[in-house]
């Protein structure tokens, strides 16, 4: 008989990511999101990898999925993902992935220094995306226009990186207290 004992580390860091996912629904500036914290803090605290990916990017697609279809709903009608939102989707992955080997040591060196890269990967991710993916004939096809599109997201780029100081902040920080109060959280593997 498997022996099915909830785990309340996993438990706390999920509801942290979810928590983290629906302040997306709160009014913000632009891009000032949890998106690269949620990736952060899953990459760091989730022992099996595979949930380092898979709940985060639930909360961000579930997210994305009520944006794109109730918030900002397109006459176009229901969209299950936006061909700009697989470049998000894609710099979400990468900085998992970067913060599975930069945070196997959680200390605040560590998370600040994986915090600024994780801003710089999605900038310059969803920048490309943005030129490649061009509706508007915006920028050139060339190195030209990518340069443009890049120049373009700079002023985006300053509250991509508050936003993730900030709510890398939240989470490694909470997470830190409740492992203060909760002693259990510390030793359980999530």
């Amino acid at each position: 008989m498997e022996n099915s004992k909830f785990n309340p580390r996993f438990g706390i860091i999920v509801l942290m990511i979810v928590a983290a996912a629906a302040t997306r629904f709160m009014p913000h500036p632009p891009n000032f999101t949890p998106i690269g914290g949620m990736a952060l803090f899953g990459a760091a605290h989730f022992a099996k990898k595979y949930w380092a990916y898979l709940i985060p990017f639930l909360a961000l697609w579930i997210s994305d999925l009520v944006l794109n279809n109730v918030v900002y709903a397109s006459p176009e009608g229901f969209t299950w993902f936006t061909a700009f939102g697989m470049f998000n989707m894609l710099a979400f992955g990468v900085i998992v992935l970067m913060g599975s080997n930069l945070l196997k040591k959680v200390n605040l060196k560590n998370v600040v220094g994986a915090s600024l890269l994780g801003s710089m990967i999605f900038f310059l991710i969803t920048n490309f995306g943005a030129w490649f993916y061009d509706p508007f004939n915006m920028y050139a096809d060339n190195f030209a226009g990518l340069t443009t599109a890049i120049a373009a997201g700079l002023p985006l780029f300053w509250n991509t990186l508050a936003g993730d100081l900030v709510y890398v902040g939240i989470l490694f920080g909470g997470f830190e207290l409740a492992k203060n109060v909760y002693p259990t959280l510390a030793l359980n593997r999530a």
